[in-house]
């Protein structure tokens, strides 16, 4: 897993429509990135639903949300629209789970992005990570407390 204090290392993923998406293009704005394990699975779609509709966890600190999983673009579009997500969605489909692995978050024997959470701010330092169950959703106390943390950078 990436360490607190460290930069959080940068990237470029297709989202849900295939456009690229790089993690610095944020620079300026803290982004918090939402790793799940899979597209459609009852507790992954639950969860994000649930941070849906609860937008002003984020807004209150300006922080973008990228979700990140390892399923291909096409699988996270027809789920977006689905959920009428507002959010990113990326695809670290291929190289499969390589973004993943470079936050230590892949699920080596399975394939599969970990239910982890890591908050950066305004300069793409790290703030917080903190890691559910696969089989829990996040709390949003936890995102809460994540997210104060901003404060102090």
């Amino acid at each position: 897993m990436t360490s607190v204090g460290s930069p959080a290392p940068d990237f470029t993923l297709p989202n849900q429509r295939g456009e690229a998406v790089t993690l610095s293009q944020f620079q300026g704005s803290p982004v918090v990135l939402i790793f799940f394990p899979f597209a459609f699975s009852p507790v992954c779609t639950s969860e994000l639903c649930y941070l849906q509709d609860h937008p002003e966890v984020f807004e209150k600190s300006n922080a973008k949300v990228l979700g990140i999983s390892t399923d291909s673009y096409f699988t996270l579009d027809a789920f977006a629209r689905q959920e009428s997500y507002d959010f990113e969605l990326l695809s670290d489909f291929w190289p499969h789970g390589e973004v993943s692995r470079r936050y230590g978050v892949l699920a080596e024997d399975g394939g599969y992005a970990n239910r982890q959470t890591v908050v950066l701010d305004s300069q793409g330092t790290i703030v917080d990570a903190f890691e559910s169950d696969v089989m829990e959703p996040r709390q949003l106390e936890r995102f809460e407390q994540a997210l104060a943390k901003l404060e102090q950078y």
